[in-house]
C-alpha cells in the first residue's frame, strides 16, 4: 500500500518536532492541525477547549493526521513540538493571540506564513 503525501502549510519552520503517539477519545472527527488537550481522567486527547475543567482546557499537542474517531477510540500521530502556521491551526475556543503563550511554554510556536 502507497501514501501520498500531501503538502498542506502545518509546518511552517525548523524548530526540531517531535511525535508521540496519542489516543483520541471516541465522539469526534478532528483534522491535522487541531490543538489538542488530554482528559485528566483516562489520559484521551480531544480538541482544546478553555471552557471545559477536564483537562482539555490546557493545550497539549497538534493533531499530526486526520482523525476519524467518531465511533471508536483511535491512536493518532501528534506533535508535541515544532513551528506551526497560524492559519493551519485549529482550535475551537481561543484565538491566536492567546494561543501563543500557551503553546510556547511547550516549545511550539506559531508563525505567519508568507506568499510568493
Amino acid at each position: 500500500m502507497s501514501e501520498t503525501f500531501t503538502p498542506d502549510a502545518l509546518i511552517a519552520g525548523d524548530f526540531p518536532i517531535v511525535t508521540k503517539s496519542v489516543t483520541i477519545a471516541s465522539g469526534r472527527s478532528l483534522v491535522r492541525g487541531t490543538i489538542l488537550g488530554k482528559l485528566t481522567s483516562g489520559g484521551k486527547c480531544v480538541m482544546q477547549n478553555t471552557a471545559a475543567s477536564d483537562g482539555s482546557e490546557t493545550d497539549y499537542a497538534v493533531l499530526a493526521e486526520d482523525v476519524d474517531a467518531t465511533s471508536a477510540d483511535v491512536v493518532s500521530t501528534a506533535y508535541l513540538t515544532g513551528e506551526f502556521n497560524v492559519a493551519a491551526l485549529v482550535c475551537a475556543t481561543l484565538g491566536a493571540a492567546a494561543r501563543e503563550s500557551a503553546m510556547r511554554a511547550l516549545s511550539m510556536f506559531q508563525k505567519t506564513a508568507v506568499s510568493d
